[in-house]
């Protein structure tokens, strides 16, 4: 294959240009899209709409229906569009999922990502944000777990994405291409506007599940793996609301602006663990009732503790959570699933 080279009129777009946000019709992607809106930034939407929903997409905001490993359907959007940077939330994001479909997400994570990295290059794209994961560090030996921490992913899932990071820093050196990875660990609650949240069919993430129980649609909340070394034997988790995410998606784009040349990597939580019975008994107080809970075996591929050292971040990037406490992520979430029912839009 001939060397990846950007065209002259790419390498001129970079100026003043879009937003590219991969995914933007998913749940943090369209966050994304909101808060790049907020901030006065000019966007551009590519999804298939295999798990996303176009009306989350605002009408204004251009949107391309494709697969980001569609090279000639990203060529035609950066020349449209004038794109400069891109926000890549695009692919498969179930732990359980991948034990089992492994194939499915080194395709999904890997393959298109390297796809979407070369047109990144190709067009005179300098500027990338790589939504990954907490995943990647695997069972951490130490509590709260820092960037810098051994990366020994247990499942497909957090090998996809560390490849994914591993191809950045490598074409990164190669290229004039910066990048923010940043690390996710989990992600709850919706825009405090209700303009969107977590919509997907059989969702897993425990905030939703416990959010659709309250309103009926579930008769339990799963409880899986009660024998973790924990305090209440349960798994313990770093919980962050999805719009102070996707606000320090803006701030890590907002930085590699200010600083040309260099890359960041950076977790993504409060710093701070609850366990599932926690998190229950924080959905139990916010609706005055009380969720049944059905336990269960262990998942496969998940560890027993994961709580980011927020550190990095936080010192590194103009980012001050608004919504980090539990409650409030709780009480947002079942804010948009009334809102939901109320539009018509439950799938």
């Amino acid at each position: 294959m001939p060397p990846v080279a950007a065209t002259p009129a790419a390498a001129g777009a970079n100026a003043a240009g879009t937003v590219l946000v991969t995914g933007g019709a998913g749940y943090i992607g369209s966050h994304a899209v909101l808060a790049l809106r907020d901030a006065g930034r000019a966007v551009a939407v590519i999804d298939t709409l295999a798990t996303g929903f176009r009306w989350a997409v605002p009408d204004d905001v251009p949107f391309y229906r494709g697969d980001v490993a569609d090279s000639d359907l990203l060529d035609r959007i950066a020349r449209e569009q004038r794109v400069s940077a891109i926000m890549h939330f695009a692919g498969s994001l179930l732990v359980p999922e991948s034990v089992t479909k492994p194939l499915d997400y080194y395709r999904n994570n890997v393959v298109a990502s390297r796809s979407l990295i070369e047109s990144a290059v190709r067009n005179g794209i300098t500027r990338f944000i790589f939504s990954s994961t907490a995943a990647v560090y695997g069972t951490p030996e130490i509590v709260p777990v820092t960037e810098d921490a051994r990366k020994s992913p247990i499942n497909p899932y957090g090998n996809s994405k560390l490849m994914t990071e591993i191809m950045l820093a490598d074409v990164a050196r190669a290229h004039p291409l910066a990048y923010g990875v940043l690390r996710y660990f989990n992600v709850a609650g919706a825009d405090p506007r209700q303009r969107s949240g977590q919509s997907v069919r059989n969702a897993t993430h425990l905030i939703h599940v416990a959010a659709e129980a309250a309103r009926g649609l579930r008769n339990a909340v799963m409880v899986y793996g009660t024998d973790y070394d924990t305090p209440d034997g349960t798994g313990v988790r770093d919980y962050i609301h999805v719009s102070d995410l996707a606000a320090a998606h803006v701030a890590a784009l907002d930085w590699l602006e200010a600083h040309p040349g260099e890359s960041l990597t950076a977790n993504c939580g409060y710093s701070r663990g609850f366990s599932v019975l926690e998190v229950l008994d924080a959905v139990d107080r916010v609706t005055n009732a009380k969720l049944t809970r059905t336990l269960a075996p262990r998942r496969a591929g998940d560890p027993a503790t994961l709580v980011a050292a927020t550190d990095r971040i936080r010192a590194t990037l103009d980012w001050t959570p608004r919504f980090d406490r539990l409650e409030t992520i709780v009480a947002h979430a079942l804010e948009w699933e009334r809102a939901l029912d109320e539009r018509g839009l439950r799938p």
